[in-house]
């Protein structure tokens, strides 16, 4: 019986050759992003997104806010709060 020692050429690691097979593999695919825009998407892009009705109804609720106005109804925000987590 003939040994070579750890460096002989006849040995073919094949974790090594799957390896360079999935580089060469990953080399020969060339990926590209591509992106759709519904139409619903594309007018509201088109209408500025935000009608000005609600751009004033934000509006008015930030000045609140800042001045300190702005009072929070609980028993409102607990309704809201049951409805969303029983799926009503």
């Amino acid at each position: 019986m003939k040994i070579n020692g750890p460096h002989h050429t006849n040995f073919n690691n094949p974790y090594k050759r799957i390896l360079q097979e999935q580089v060469e593999i990953k080399k020969g695919i060339k990926k590209e992003d591509q992106i759709e825009i519904s139409t619903e998407a594309k007018q509201l892009q088109e209408n500025g997104g935000l009608n000005n009705k609600r751009a004033e109804y934000v509006q008015s609720i930030k000045n609140q806010i800042d001045s300190g106005e702005y009072q929070v109804n609980p028993e409102k925000v607990a309704k809201k709060m049951v409805d969303y987590w029983s799926n009503k």
